[in-house]
């Protein structure tokens, strides 16, 4: 394929760019996405950014003669959205909203404009995918919307910011980033320099008008969101969609902060009338949870600062063939594998011809070390066929001695669980030494995991 110097191509899957054609995508492995960019527009020379005058320039100030007044936040109407934003969205703010298709980004961010506008914010919405009609259907199923909010379907950000500057908005929302386009970047709409260039641009803009802005953005296959990783650092909040669309459960998940915890975790329930937040996630993770049945136990980990209650599942079954399979939904893969090979060291059961199965409801993706005894205990169960007490909550780490090492917020933990009901919960022996305050909860302290399966063989 003859090609000219100056030829740029791109991946439409990732936004990957390269100086030539190629079958597959060296990112995301996507057959035939690479397709050719748009020329630079003619006399166009230097960076993107228009020359600076003297009098723009800025200059540099005492840190004596920085004011650190906190900004009054805007509260969305959502406390569980104003809790992973760190108390609320702050002015001048830049929130990068990210999530599979159909996962419900849309449908919060009309949800939080409606909240906000009713409140007595201006706000303005600007669509690159939807038209007016589509959005007009979209908001009369969410309910009445009054107030100042301000709907737009536009591409170019120039007139967008042109716009924001004319208008000054409290709050906008752009959805999504990979459909704005700026003439002055030479390649097409969701490109990698699209997307940092149109990014730069709201970012400057944003700061200059003290606006907040939120930008939806796509994903990859591997859940990532779409175009350069700068993306993330330029912005000021990072917030996750997670969740299977086909359930009615989402879990919003602050990745970055900076003004305020990262880690933090909201859930919602998309109904017929939009997302509906859930201010008890414990036990609507618990709900439904089988009893009597062996495999089965109730562990806490730590989402940013809330304790969340879920329940891990294990199943042992005799494989067919001659080594056994090892599957884990919702845990890490090789965490599990490392703790089925403690129980065969340690506790001297063979579990290599069976096939082992982890599974953590609620949809959620864990990395906690506090789980780890409860994956032991519901494995164990599972092949030893043992019930575990349905009022007995266990957290912990283990290590590759078989020994229960200590986790951070245990005191949190106990308090959770003690709230939801249960009267027993088996923990690390180094954490007694903490005010646990278990409001009459029965503490078992254990050093390792001998003494946790001691434990549950003398309860009832």
């Amino acid at each position: 394929m003859k090609q000219d110097k100056k030829t740029i191509f791109f991946c439409k899957e990732c936004g990957y760019e390269s100086p030539k054609w190629s079958g597959f995508c060296p990112i995301c492995k996507a057959p035939n996405s690479f397709v050719e960019a748009p020329a630079a527009p003619a006399g166009r020379k230097g960076g993107l950014s228009a020359s600076v005058s003297y009098a723009d320039r800025a200059v540099p100030v005492r840190l004596e003669d920085i004011t650190s007044e906190q900004a009054e936040r805007y509260h969305t109407g959502s406390g569980e959205l104003d809790r992973v934003l760190g108390g609320g969205l702050l002015p001048g703010s830049l929130v990068l909203t990210g999530g599979d298709p159909g996962i419900g980004k849309s449908t919060l961010l009309l949800q939080v404009c409606r909240n906000l506008a009713h409140a007595g914010q201006k706000v303005l919405y600007v669509s690159g995918e939807e038209s007016l009609k589509q959005l007009k259907l979209r908001a009369d199923r969410l309910g009445r919307f009054d107030g100042d909010i301000r709907f737009l379907c536009e591409t170019d950000i120039d007139r967008i910011l042109t716009l924001m500057q004319e208008e000054k908005p409290q709050i906008v929302v752009i959805d999504s980033i990979q459909t704005m386009y700026t003439p002055q970047a030479a390649s097409a709409p969701g490109s990698v320099t699209q997307v940092r260039e149109c990014t730069n641009l709201i970012l400057n803009t944003a700061k200059s008008l003290n606006t907040s802005v939120f930008i939806v953005g796509h994903v990859t296959k591997d859940g990532v969101v779409a175009g350069p990783k700068i993306l993330e650092h330029m912005v000021d909040t990072v917030l996750y969609f997670e969740g299977d669309r086909h359930a009615s459960y989402r879990i919003l998940r602050g990745v970055k902060n900076r003004f305020g915890a990262s880690g933090e975790i909201a859930v919602f329930e998309m109904r017929s009338e939009g997302l509906k937040e859930i201010p008890n996630p414990s036990a609507y993770m618990l709900s439904g949870r089988p009893e009597n049945t062996s495999g089965s136990v109730i562990s806490c980990v730590t989402e940013g600062t809330r304790p969340l209650l879920l329940e891990v599942q294990a199943l042992i079954a005799r494989s067919n063939y001659g080594q056994g399979r090892r599957t884990a939904t919702g845990a890490d893969y090789n965490r599990v594998a490392l703790l089925l090979a403690v129980l065969e060291k340690r506790l001297n059961v063979s579990l290599s011809d069976c096939d082992a199965f982890v599974n953590i409801t609620g949809g959620l993706k864990v990395n906690d070390p506090a789980l780890d005894l409860a994956m032991v205990l519901a494995l164990y169960s599972s092949f030893r066929n043992m019930t575990v007490p349905a009022d007995l909550m266990v957290f912990g780490e283990v290590g590759l001695a078989g020994e229960v090492r200590s986790v951070s917020l245990a005191k949190e933990r106990v308090q959770e669980a003690a709230r939801l009901g249960f009267t027993t919960c088996v923990l690390p022996k180094s954490s007694l030494g903490a005010d646990l305050n278990a409001r009459g909860m029965k503490l078992v302290g254990v050093a390792n995991i001998e003494e946790a399966l001691t434990v549950l063989r003398k309860m009832p």
